[in-house]
């Protein structure tokens, strides 16, 4: 089974860092893009980052660019997302998926992990 799973959530202040992973099994993780989502309470899943198959490329929603950075390790069947100068309007839980290409949308991602929380305090 594909099984995508995300850790490094939680809490943090306004202002902070926290990093994000996903690791992901069941799949040829190197013929993937992989995005991360995030939906907070109320609200429709929004995009954050997603990243190509190789890791060349990279496209971020405008409310993060200049403060998230995506990542991979292909060795390691893992994405990453960095999150500097956190905001409270970044909490939601957020989710990474796996796409046969790489889309700011929903629809390609045909994966997805249970997502973890993230929390920023004012």
């Amino acid at each position: 089974q594909v099984r995508l799973v995300e850790s490094g959530g939680g809490l943090v202040q306004a202002g902070g860092s926290l990093r994000l992973s996903c690791a992901a099994s069941g799949l040829t993780f190197s013929s993937y893009a992989m995005g991360w989502f995030r939906q907070a309470p109320g609200k429709e899943r929004e995009f954050v980052a997603t990243i190509s198959v190789s890791g060349g490329s990279t496209y971020y929603a405008d409310s993060v660019k200049g403060r998230f950075t995506i990542s991979r390790d292909n060795a390691k069947n893992t994405v990453y997302l960095q999150m500097n100068s956190l905001k409270p309007e970044d909490t939601a839980v957020y989710y990474c998926a796996a796409s046969t290409s790489l889309s700011v949308i929903t629809t390609p991602y045909k994966y997805w992990g249970p997502g973890t929380q993230v929390t920023v305090s004012a």
